[in-house]
């Protein structure tokens, strides 16, 4: 039996560095931003954030993040989905770019500040007629 210390390891080497989430957001579950980061809540990149790499605070997801919205605001799940990342650790990061003023959060409107389908019909109706 050999004990080569390459045949121990359980990732191949196309996998590159394992960082694990908690590390990602130095043990945090959440941000200090007062803002309620929804799934469908899109992150729009703020005009300080041309050139995030030239912050040296900035983790490489933060940078990633800020990159992936510059072509177009990208909403809190389609981050997750794009850094393959659980979407708790995405909250925690588009927080920490919330509080640099990197980024800013939009939300939807809540359905309860929807109009009513009801008077929406209503009013077509009431169009229609003229």
């Amino acid at each position: 039996m050999t004990t080569d210390p390459q045949s121990s390891r359980w990732y191949d080497a196309e996998a590159g560095p394992v960082v694990r989430p908690y590390a990602m957001t130095r043990g945090r579950t959440s941000s200090a931003s007062r803002h309620r980061l929804d799934l469908i809540a899109l992150v729009v990149p703020e005009p300080a954030a041309e050139d995030p790499g030239r912050d040296q605070t900035l983790a490489p997801e933060h940078v990633t993040i800020v990159e992936l919205c510059s072509d177009a605001p990208q909403s809190i799940a389609e981050l997750a989905a794009e850094l393959d990342l659980p979407v708790g650790v995405v909250r925690v990061l588009v927080g920490d770019l919330v509080e640099d003023e990197l980024v800013h959060v939009t939300r939807p409107v809540p359905p309860a500040e929807l109009p009513d389908v009801n008077i929406l019909r209503e009013v077509i109706n009431g169009l229609r007629a003229l």
